[in-house]
């Protein structure tokens, strides 16, 4: 017998990047399975280099799907990042004693005796990309000045989604829920601007991902559309599975690794018995 965790993923903006660059952030059409698994491992308190594959949490081991049931509307917002000068401050001139030579001459041309009166011409007041000095040994920025970058940022507004998490050991599932509703760090949809709103576990079901989507009415903040579309993860024999690059391998920061999993797209045709729901919204 399987079980499933549904998980209500709901807020005024959500972001689910699969091939997000620096200047372009693009957002998936819905929520991605990498996204769901490192929302519950933020949960769990568990660090980025936890293996997602270890025994007591086998988090990517969890056989996922995510129903539509208000897919929300595409928002792109105008970003800009860096430029400008901003008034130095201590640490600038310790992290680069080309910075302290140069303020140290023009101090007595500028008012004030304390830092946050001055500032130089072309240079940037956050230090980027510090290294050593070849020469002194010391730390110094090799960009003074940075012109400023324009993104491209996409958001999903007023979308709500119901994911779903199956597996066969319920006490690890109800372990997840427990960590959602008091979560051990901060959680947010995608991206760290957009925190979820409301209830987020929605309780532990018996069945299959496919059957609990059946039996769960639409949530209270859908669409109003009856046979909502479904994601739901499947074999890669399936012929009529498609491939996404979001299965989770690690999160360390510095060798985040995804890979290949697949999955159906299907309407949800509701069943008529499907009770009401009794969610904080």
């Amino acid at each position: 017998m399987t079980h499933v965790l549904l998980i209500r993923l709901a807020g005024p903006l959500q972001s689910w990047g699969l091939v997000s660059r620096f200047t372009r952030r693009d957002t998936h059409s819905r929520p991605t399975k990498s996204a769901v698994i490192g929302l519950c491992a933020a949960a769990l308190g568990l660090d980025r280099t936890a293996d997602l594959g270890d025994d007591e949490l086998p988090l990517a081991e969890l056989r996922f799907g995510v129903r539509a049931d208000r897919p929300g509307v595409p928002v792109r917002d105008y970003h800009t990042v860096g430029a400008g000068r901003f008034p130095l401050r201590p640490r600038d001139l310790i992290t680069d004693h080309r910075r302290a030579a140069a303020v140290s001459r023009s101090m007595e041309a500028e008012t004030g005796t304390t830092f946050g009166h001055h500032d130089l011409a072309h240079w940037y007041g956050a230090p980027k990309k510090i290294a050593k000095d070849p020469g002194s040994g010391g730390l110094i920025s090799k960009q003074l000045k940075r012109d400023a970058l324009i993104t491209e940022r996409w958001y999903l507004a007023d979308a709500a989604f119901l994911a779903a998490l199956e597996h066969e050991d319920r006490t690890l599932l109800a372990r997840i829920a427990e960590a959602l509703e008091h979560p051990q760090r901060l959680l947010w949809l995608g991206r760290k601007s957009c925190p979820p709103s409301g209830t987020l576990a929605c309780g532990v079901h018996e069945g299959t991902i496919e059957d609990v989507f059946t039996r769960t009415p639409l949530l209270p903040d859908a669409a109003g559309e009856h046979h909502p579309w479904a994601w739901i993860q499947a074999s890669p024999d399936d012929t009529e599975a498609a491939p996404i690059n979001d299965q989770p391998v690690t999160f360390d920061a510095d060798e985040r690794t995804h890979t290949l999993r697949w999955e159906t797209r299907t309407r949800i045709a509701i069943a008529e018995t499907a009770t009401g729901w009794d969610v904080l919204l």
